[in-house]
């Protein structure tokens, strides 16, 4: 048994145990409050130590891009009825058995009126929208990204250009040769923070313990331990996949700080020097609102901050079983060495 899943048993009896001691009344609006008052003005739920109660099964299944797309340039809410028009249009797409759209791939996919989208392996394809979960459209932005005010990434760094150009390149003609070359997702490895997918497998479970908050992603069952007590960060010379984190509350919001993430850790290019700082805040009894701010400057030329609302659902998460029956890298690796072979032969051959 793992240090880290003896700290999860260890806590979990303990947390569940807190959940259950709070009482009806820590249920009930703060004093002083109206009953008519709105659900950003009343408390939802609060732990014994009085801050707020994250507990639960989260979702992220928001149709809201991460980045705002050239076709909502300059605006920064949807109407109902632009929001009518683009559900009516997504029906269609599960509808027509249209290949699945993972993440933004959905409203991108919307926007430019593809009916029946295709994969984004067009070599051996996928299995279909309907397969995928239902998406929420109760955001009505335009992008996740709240800063800059563009909703768009910052531009990368010349040196991470040049940094990300040559990883990919070497994945170009390299990719298949060796197992350590493919992806970390891809070999059921790591999946890196934060998680930004909608729409697959993204769902987290919060709990909450004395001088603790764990974050379990469904995708692939990483538990997050984070101290409240204050402690420092690890030493920089200790890295990890996900980092170290460390977490405070400041008013009713849960700001956890990590760093020392590995250099084998991979955030849209950046590695061993993100620096991730998250916030997360109840906006309602079914709304949480995950924001995170991304700073590493050796990889894009400003800090950008997102916020992801996260729905409560009344669901369990089941084991993301990565590793079993995965034969994708195995027939990937078969592949490519049938293709040394007859390229050995083709160069082999006298003139």
């Amino acid at each position: 048994m793992t240090v880290r899943r003896a700290l999860a048993l260890a806590l979990f009896p303990v947390a569940c145990g807190w959940a259950l001691a709070a009482t009806p009344a820590a249920q009930e609006p703060a004093r002083g409050s109206a009953a008519g008052a709105s659900p950003h003005q009343q408390v939802r739920g609060r732990t014994p130590d009085g801050h707020p109660d994250f507990q639960g099964v989260w979702a992220n299944n928001t149709v809201t891009p991460l980045q705002r797309p050239k076709q909502w340039e300059g605006k920064l809410r949807l109407t109902d009825a632009e929001i009518a028009d683009l559900q009516k249009f997504a029906a269609q797409i599960v509808e027509n058995d249209g290949d699945a759209q993972f993440g933004d791939g959905l409203i991108l996919a919307v926007l430019d009126r593809k009916t029946n989208p295709t994969s984004y392996d067009p070599g051996t394809g996928n299995y279909n929208q309907f397969w995928l979960v239902d998406r929420d459209w109760h955001d009505r932005r335009t992008a996740l990204i709240t800063n800059p005010p563009d909703g768009r990434i910052p531009p990368m760094t010349p040196d991470a250009q040049k940094r990300r150009a040559t990883e990919i390149e070497h994945r170009k003609t390299h990719a298949f040769e060796d197992p350590e070359v493919f992806p970390a997702g891809e070999r059921c490895v790591n999946f890196g923070l934060p998680r930004l997918q909608a729409g697959y497998n993204s769902y987290l479970q919060i709990v909450q313990a004395p001088g603790y908050v764990t974050i379990m992603n469904e995708m692939a069952h990483d538990a997050r331990i984070i101290p409240l007590d204050g402690r420092p960060h690890l030493d920089g010379s200790l890295r990890t996949w996900n980092g170290d984190s460390r977490g405070h509350w400041e008013g009713d919001t849960l700001v956890i700080d990590t760093t020392n993430f590995s250099a084998k850790s991979d955030f849209m290019g950046s590695h061993e020097n993100l620096h991730l700082t998250e916030r997360i805040t109840r906006a309602d009894a079914d709304t949480l609102n995950y924001e995170f701010t991304i700073d590493d400057p050796t990889t894009w030329t400003a800090r950008w901050t997102a916020m992801v609302p996260m729905k409560l659902k009344n669901e369990m998460i089941f084991e993301y079983a990565c590793h079993e029956g995965n034969d994708a890298i195995p027939d990937m690796l078969r592949g490519h060495r049938y293709e040394e072979r007859e390229a050995a032969k083709t160069t082999s051959k006298p003139r």
